[in-house]
């Protein structure tokens, strides 16, 4: 089920520094929102509050009008890393973890494993080491053992940052299924700002902890309403 999730008010402070300064930001259930900034803007932060992995000093997350508090995000979102993390164990063991400690049986375990990996391009990979992966085919495991536990959102902290083209363009079609799909919604947090307009929906730009323009990818890029923004497309603003 794709849940419509809105941020309100989120601040968020770590000693003397504010990280978020009272965003407050729709996601369209079902949809792809792209989340722009430079270096320290906060959208690592945002991310990992919206995902319940870590309490705003202020503010909530509404999934679907209901507030929600971290424990319940987890069971609905989750948040795949810029840099993976795997176990020391084959391909095939790292995807099926996730419904292994929810107590799927075995032998749908073989078929969903095998279901996702076939989706990400990784059907020939089950008894391989996945620490020995390359970067690209480490992050579409994470994605194949995302998609296995089903999540209803689906949050990409820069997914295609230092990889090869190649590896990139390979995560941005996998990325394009989940939006045919409609089933999930997606924030992706990116600094590539051609990859936000191929893939988002929307795109919402977060500057020093407060989101300047939110748009759909044309008027974003064309006609942004914000002078901040509008230098931050321009490449006036330098990441």
């Amino acid at each position: 089920m794709a849940h419509n999730i809105r941020a309100e008010g989120l601040e968020k402070v770590y000693a003397d520094t504010k990280a978020l300064d009272g965003v407050t930001l729709d996601i369209e259930g079902g949809k792809i929102l792209a989340l722009v900034g430079l270096n320290g803007s906060g959208k690592t932060t945002f991310m990992r509050i919206i995902a319940g992995l870590e309490e705003p000093t202020r503010g909530s997350v509404l999934v679907d009008k209901g507030k929600m508090q971290s424990h319940e995000l987890r069971k609905v979102a989750t948040l795949i890393f810029q840099r993976t993390a795997t176990f020391s164990t084959s391909v095939f063991d790292n995807v099926a973890f996730g419904l292994r400690i929810r107590g799927i049986t075995k032998d749908q375990i073989e078929r969903k494993v095998s279901e996702e990996l076939a989706s990400v391009g990784l059907a020939s990979f089950q008894k391989r080491k996945a620490k020995r992966l390359s970067g690209g085919e480490q992050q579409r495991l994470a994605l194949a053992r995302a998609f296995a536990i089903n999540p209803d959102l689906l949050l990409l902290d820069e997914p295609t940052a230092n990889l090869d083209p190649a590896s990139a363009i390979a995560i941005e079609n996998i990325i394009r299924t989940i939006r045919e799909d409609e089933r999930r919604t997606v924030v992706l947090s990116t600094h590539n700002l051609h990859q936000a307009r191929r893939l988002a929906d929307k795109i919402a730009h977060i500057h020093y902890g407060r989101i300047l323009e939110v748009a759909n990818p044309d008027q974003f890029f064309m006609n942004p309403s914000n002078e901040i923004t509008r230098k931050f497309v321009s490449g006036e603003l330098q990441f």
